[in-house]
């Protein structure tokens, strides 16, 4: 069929047209992912998350010999009754007394799982390699969650109860409504620090469901619920409670849960210090009324101490201290009253000095501002490095002066950690400083078995990966570790 002139007349005067259907059809399309538009999509995926373990990098890693569990046994203290030398005339000696202790440590398997469809692998194909990726995540992953439980998990022993909170109500200070208030509160390990938000409430028992369909109950990092404090009567609108508790020893953090006596008692604060002022409703959705506050949740058997519960267990020896609620003190020549009082005791009872001070953001900046803020005749000096009439601002703290040590003023870097909560300071020590000691590191994980992966056998249209490992933080001297809880932001 032949094309006649007027056809193509017709096909002219509508391309000719700017505001024809025909031409609007081929504009850029508002949108990347519609019209004849082409994607610009960078490969491979960026990888934008931190990776940041450093105990986990220079904690030592040494092979493991079979058992169930590490075992040692220790020489604690020589000649600890004292005896007296002076010897008679033609007389032996009196005999000293040797102090031996045994330990253990028991071996958990720790790792993580994921997997890639056969549809997803496909999909990904010219863009990214999906079980690479997912191997890669994994491996990751588990040094972030090892990190974690080498500084804070908990599991040999459980925090307990919670104290009973001490309250006192004002009629000033605040925005709550008239009413009889009552207060809860509950004691939190790193583990539930980490899991516990006002919104999403604290966590007690989890059940897990696994990979391959089966179930573990874990728990969630939360210590007995406190008994209920006493009636706080507020008798204006404008009220506000002030509320202390015991510290425990192990816990970072606090839950707070307040409320009209009677009414559902709702969580409104979460802290890392032992006490909270309440001054006004809680937001919190999570209520007492729906928790179990009879058991406790706190210990994790899955997992192994890390180094603050190691501190922080009874009989550790090591040095903890708890602030309850006050700020470090400078002490006006470029030191930290309470940093200088944990050496010095760690000094006066063990003759060592801490090699590392580890601490979060807010410590960080706190103990610098202590260290500048000092009176006018303080001893410190500061050289400003001016380059054309240009200085840098901003200051930072480094490291601290050990001035109780053996070998002279010490130097100790500040460490800043990621995952140390708030009010809480960390000091540990690689080296001990005994002759003939027989301990060539203070702390190292005992691994039966390293990081490792596993493909698992197909069973469903799927590659399944894990990646694990099996061993435990094992701890010669914890008295060689000083602790220092519950600092107020300040």
């Amino acid at each position: 069929m032949s094309i006649s002139n007027e056809t193509l007349d017709l096909v002219k005067e509508a391309r000719m047209k700017p505001d024809d259907a025909l031409a609007k059809a081929w504009t850029q399309s508002g949108s990347a992912v519609s019209g004849i538009t082409a994607y610009d999509l960078e490969a491979p995926a960026k990888k934008l998350y931190p990776v940041l373990t450093p105990i986990r990098n220079e904690t030592p890693r040494v092979s493991a010999a079979g058992g169930i569990q590490a075992n040692w046994r220790a020489v604690t203290g020589i000649n600890t009754a004292n005896m007296s030398m002076g010897l008679s005339e033609g007389q032996r000696g009196g005999v000293i007394t040797t102090a031996t202790a045994d330990y253990l440590a028991v071996y958990k398997e720790l790792g993580l799982e994921d997997f890639v469809t056969w549809k997803a692998d496909l999909a990904a194909q010219g863009f990214d390699d999906l079980k690479a990726l997912a191997v890669e995540g994994l491996l990751r992953s588990c040094m972030i969650g090892e990190e974690k439980i080498i500084l804070g998990g908990l599991g040999t022993w459980a925090l307990g109860a919670t104290a009973k909170p001490v309250t006192t109500a004002a009629d000033a200070g605040g925005t709550l409504a008239k009413g009889i208030y009552v207060v809860h509160v509950v004691a939190l390990t790193l583990d539930g620090y980490g899991r516990a938000s006002v919104a999403g409430g604290i966590r007690q028992a989890i059940t897990r469901t696994n990979i391959d369909g089966t179930t573990d109950v874990i728990n969630g990092g939360s210590a007995i619920i406190s008994p209920v404090s006493d009636d706080c009567n507020i008798g204006s609108n404008t009220g506000r409670i002030t509320c202390t508790v015991e510290a425990k020893a192990g816990a970072v953090a606090y839950a707070w849960f307040w409320g009209i006596k009677g009414d559902d008692i709702s969580l409104g604060a979460i802290t890392t210090v032992n006490a909270y002022t309440i001054t006004a409703a809680a937001t919190g959705t999570q209520k007492i009324a729906g928790l179990n506050t009879v058991n406790d949740y706190s210990r994790d058997s899955f997992v192994f101490d890390g180094l603050l519960s190691i501190a922080a267990r009874s009989g550790s020896g090591a040095y903890c201290v708890s602030m309850n609620n006050t700020t470090l003190t400078g002490d006006q020549t470029g030191g930290i009253t309470q940093i200088d009082t944990a050496l010095r005791a760690l000094w006066d009872d063990y003759k060592l000095s801490p090699t590392a001070i580890w601490v979060s953001a807010q410590e960080q900046q706190n103990i610098t501002a202590k260290v500048l803020l000092g009176s006018a005749t303080a001893s410190q000096r500061f050289t400003f490095n001016v380059q054309q009439g240009v200085i840098a601002g901003g200051t930072m703290v480094v490291s601290y002066l050990n001035k109780f040590s053996m070998d002279g003023a010490k130097e100790i870097p500040i460490r800043l950690h990621p995952n140390m909560p708030p009010g809480t300071i960390l000091m540990t020590t690689g080296v001990l400083p005994y002759q003939l000691s027989n301990v060539t590191n203070v702390y190292q994980m005992k691994l039966r078995r390293d990081y490792f992966q596993i493909e698992w056998p197909i069973i469903k249209r799927r590659w399944e990966y894990g990646v694990y490992f099996d061993g435990v933080l094992q701890h010669y001297f914890p008295p060689s570790m000083a602790v220092i809880s519950n600092i107020a932001n300040g």
